[in-house]
């Protein structure tokens, strides 16, 4: 699933890059984020590695897929024609109706990728596909099964076809939603308008925020008014189940992380009886996001800041570099670097880029870590070490992204990933809000009682105070109706008796889609469970649980829910992820979750060779961030 410096906006085509387009190519939008660069985070990837004691092929998120592959061969038919493609994976291009309430009319096309099953098709044991959404919205799909399609197979089981897809507007589906004629115009302008923002770094940036909607609500609907209406949930939720038709089948199987919990949501609403297992994994308030609020997604948000300094505190000082004698004290002392970064940055220079560290970089930095500990928090302690020495490059380096390399042409593949879908779809999907600058003044004031991180999470909601809505009818039931051209949103509400329960999963510190909020949604659906890993960070992917993928493995292949009220522990913590269990016996092997002997945990060699699988898709976190 994008900072603000006195750099002029040319300089900044080599920015660092600005974490708008880091960190707006996200949340919760829910979302896995270009969050981590191979080249700066060279030395904290070190650091990382040497916390959890093995190497690991790490596949962060990036701006591209580095492994290429021309989509251009592959023609968008009506039923699916797969090419082989990415090595191991199959590719394809389905083409959909763009509005489904005018189903003869313009098309829109899907681009699917899928780790194919190991099974022949024909055999009893083969059970079709398991549709990956990552979040965002935004968030690409090819691209998540590019990186984590053979773990997620692996921890399911080889009778399923792991299949990622790119919702309309999103990535390499067509037409794409684009505020921006190219690349080159979208990457000038981010420089112009300070891009992404922490609203109290400057006494002006709610105001200059706000004008920046303004301007991206005209663009998007001078450039498409003929498509962005159409990009939205309720028609992303028509093409799954058109996907699961061209398949032959009727009935859905789906994992969707983050915002990829709304799209369940929203499929099970609508389409009640074609579902035949759905997981989703950390769970928005689903009310809320429709309402166009956003205003319960950081209940948890300071559990996951917590959780750093007592497990920093409790690691020691040669393990956490950013240790003091007490959890308060390192919060403390973070509390110092914001004051000294808000009023001196730190200028960087690396082998890459260049930049500032100022009160915008610390706080989106920290913010983005609070995602996924097990990867960023060894790296993050280490960097506030390096930064309250005076050096500010290993902190710049941990969300840097590659510089921008102009094209003058249209959006080329590698631009495609970017905000404007993610505005286009949870814009059109909410009610409106007041465009009245003062309204959102009000708003922000009171949100910003409920929790200190809202003055980043506001880059969510502001765009779609500019966003323009056709006049529509309010229809008995469950829908919207834009007037002018006759597009349809399901809203809700969101219950139904499904003909499989759904499983939910939610962490007990998620800092962006609360464990209360996968409580709240179960309850409209008859038979749902709750399944909750202890720990913190975003979706169950933040942490290594044998646990949790235990039961995932069992509901997707066997059809088995987790008791009500199960909570599934994690291994090790942020500062001590074991890579290799040992061998006790034939049977067992024993992972040390802590240092302590009677903390130790015993597993069957099937066991462990799953938390290898499950420990690398921790280290490989892949959810697309909201903001």
């Amino acid at each position: 699933m994008s900072t603000s410096s006195p750099m002029s906006p040319w300089s900044r085509s080599h920015r660092a890059i600005t974490l708008s387009s880091l960190v707006l190519l996200a949340i919760f939008v829910w979302a896995s984020t270009f969050l981590l660069s191979h080249a700066g985070f060279s030395q904290a990837i070190d650091e990382l590695v040497h916390y959890s004691g093995g190497h690991f092929d790490f596949s962060f998120r990036t701006p591209s897929i580095q492994n290429k592959f021309s989509w251009d061969a592959v023609e968008p038919l009506g039923t699916l024609m797969w090419h082989p493609c990415y090595e191991k994976l199959q590719c394809a291009r389905l083409t959909v109706p763009l509005n489904y309430s005018t189903p003869t009319g313009e098309k829109a096309a899907i681009a699917l990728t899928r780790f194919p099953s190991s099974l022949p098709h024909e055999s009893p044991e083969y059970r079709g596909p398991i549709l990956i959404n990552p979040g965002g919205p935004g968030g690409s799909g090819v691209q998540t099964v590019v990186r984590i399609g053979e773990l997620l197979s692996t921890v399911i089981g080889p009778q399923f076809d792991i299949l990622g897809f790119d919702p309309r507007g999103v990535g390499l589906s067509t037409p794409g939603a684009s505020f921006f004629e190219t690349a080159l115009e979208r990457e000038l302008w981010s420089g112009i308008s300070d891009g992404f923002q922490v609203i109290n770094a400057s006494s002006g940036g709610l105001a200059r925020a706000w004008a920046n909607a303004v301007i991206n609500g005209k663009l998007a609907w001078e450039r498409q008014p003929e498509i962005l209406g159409h990009i939205n949930t309720d028609q992303t939720a028509r093409d799954m189940l058109t996907i699961v038709k061209a398949h032959g089948r009727e009935k859905l199987s789906y994992w969707g992380f983050s915002y990829g919990s709304v799209l369940g949501a929203t499929f099970a609403s609508m389409f009640p009886n074609n579902i035949e297992r759905m997981v989703i994994d950390g769970v928005v308030d689903i009310e809320n996001y429709y309402q166009t609020l956003w205003s319960t997604n950081l209940i948890d948000t300071s559990k996951t800041m917590d959780y750093f300094f007592t497990s920093c505190h409790a690691a020691g000082p040669d393990t956490c570099l950013f240790h003091a004698p007490t959890p308060d004290l390192i919060a403390a002392n973070l509390t110092k670097l914001y004051d000294i970064v808000k009023v001196r940055p730190i200028p960087v220079r690396t082998s890459t880029s260049y930049g500032l560290v100022d009160y915008t970089r610390l706080r989106t930095s920290i913010f983005s870590s609070l995602y996924k500990p097990w990867v960023a928090y060894p790296a993050l302690a280490n960097a506030l070490a390096a930064l309250a020495q005076g050096d500010g490059a290993p902190l710049f380096s941990m969300y840097d992204l590659p510089k921008f390399q102009c094209d003058c042409g249209p959006d080329s593949e590698d631009s495609r990933f970017g905000k404007d879908a993610q505005t286009t779809i949870l814009c059109n999907d909410g009610d409106p809000i007041s465009s009245e600058f003062e309204t959102l003044q009000e708003y922000f004031k009171n949100m910003m009682k409920e929790s200190e991180w809202f003055e980043i999470w506001a880059n969510i909601r502001i765009p779609c105070t500019a966003w323009p809505h056709g006049p529509k009818t309010r229809f008995r039931g469950t829908y919207h109706l834009y007037s002018t051209t006759h597009l349809m949103r399901f809203q809700g509400p969101f219950k139904a008796n499904t003909s499989f329960p759904i499983l939910l999963i939610g962490n007990t510190a998620d800092p962006v889609t609360p464990l209360w909020a996968a409580m709240k949604t179960a309850k409209g659906f008859p038979g749902a469970v709750v399944l909750t890993q202890d720990s913190p960070g975003h979706c169950s992917l933040a942490a290594p649980s044998i646990c949790t993928y235990s039961h995932i493995r069992d509901y997707f292949v066997k059809g088995v829910l987790p008791p009500p009220g199960t909570i599934c522990p994690v291994i090790g913590t942020p500062f001590f992820s074991p890579a290799f269990p040992a061998v006790l016996t034939d049977n067992q092997q024993t992972i040390l979750g802590e240092t302590s002997a009677s903390q130790r945990q015993t597993f069957t060699r099937e066991e462990s060779e799953l938390y290898k699988v499950v420990r690398k898709l921790s280290m490989s976190y892949d959810i697309q961030p909201w903001y």
